[in-house]
């Protein structure tokens, strides 16, 4: 045997594991909600074991001093009625006073449906989701199944387009 042949034949099983990988899906842990806790504006912890199995879930991890992140913000609250059906957590890993100017600047407290707070421990969902920026999107079944996330840039449209086969499933 000679030396290109013996190449040859140590790059047919790496071409063939590359190519079985990419033929065929496979979970990762990221494709479910994580067990997570957050301490919200109002002080009082909210783990993922409370949220409601009744509706979808929208987690938005966010900086409050993030120009994306507040153009994200200002499209979303632009549209709120849209998410009316939805659970809406905006986690972030800034600090108490942060978290409550933003309550204040968007008036969080009006929507029942919406949970503004702190990641316990710092940076879990950064962690998590592998995240490098904010804003970072992830839409949630009721089930707690990932349907679609977004990093960086968020469109509203599709994140909406997407709550709505949600909700006709339903």
């Amino acid at each position: 045997m000679n030396r290109n042949t013996k190449i040859n034949c140590s790059i047919i099983p790496i071409i063939m594991l590359f190519a079985f990988t990419c033929t065929f899906p496979y979970t990762t842990a990221a494709q479910k909600l994580p067990a997570f806790k957050v301490k919200l504006s109002n002080e009082k912890i909210f783990s993922s074991s409370e949220i409601s199995h009744n509706k979808p879930l929208i987690i938005i991890y966010f900086a409050p001093d993030c120009e994306h992140c507040q153009i994200l913000m200002n499209g979303l609250f632009k549209r709120i009625n849209e998410f009316r059906n939805a659970e809406i957590l905006m986690v972030t890993f800034e600090s108490d006073a942060s978290v409550a100017g933003f309550v204040k600047q968007y008036q969080t407290a009006k929507y029942s449906n919406i949970k503004v707070g702190i990641e316990i421990p710092v940076f879990f969902f950064r962690m998590y989701y592998q995240l490098e920026h904010t804003p970072f999107t992830a839409l949630f079944d009721k089930n707690q199944k990932l349907i679609v996330s977004y990093k960086d840039y968020t469109p509203l449209d599709d994140l909406i387009k997407n709550l709505k086969l949600l909700e006709k499933k339903q």
